[in-house]
């Protein structure tokens, strides 16, 4: 019995401690989320990584999302309890003055009301 809860006990702390994957398919997701506000041009190198992987993305629950590519640099709450979660990839206004509305290129990922991934899109500022 004690051998039982020693190796699930085990099994939690190695699945509660791991940190997040470095890459998803070609996308380098550490460098994404150390560059955040897209500041520092990091996100545009990995465009065409991004791309590549959307469709993995798409689907995805937003806490995992959240925990691979990191916290979003704008979310909006839309009708209907729908949320997009927006990452610039280039460094614009937002970089100097917080909560300055920028034109510069972004992702938003919609997010439906029970937490899914269900749209990826590209834009300049935020939807």
């Amino acid at each position: 019995m004690k051998t039982k809860f020693a190796v699930y006990l085990s099994v939690f702390w190695l699945v509660a401690c791991s940190s997040a994957p470095d890459k998803l398919g070609k996308l380098d997701v550490k460098k994404w989320r150390s560059d955040r506000g897209g500041c520092y041009g990091l996100r545009m190198t990995e465009v065409d990584n991004f791309k590549a992987e959307m469709q993995a993305i798409k689907g995805m629950h937003i806490n995992d999302v959240g925990e691979l590519l990191g916290r979003p640099d704008v979310n909006q709450i839309e009708d209907r309890n729908q949320k997009y979660y927006v990452y610039f990839l280039e460094k614009g206004l937002h970089c100097d003055q917080e909560r300055t509305k920028s034109k510069s290129r972004s992702v938003a990922l919609r997010v439906s009301a029970i937490g899914l991934v269900t749209e990826i899109t590209f834009q300049n500022g935020i939807p």
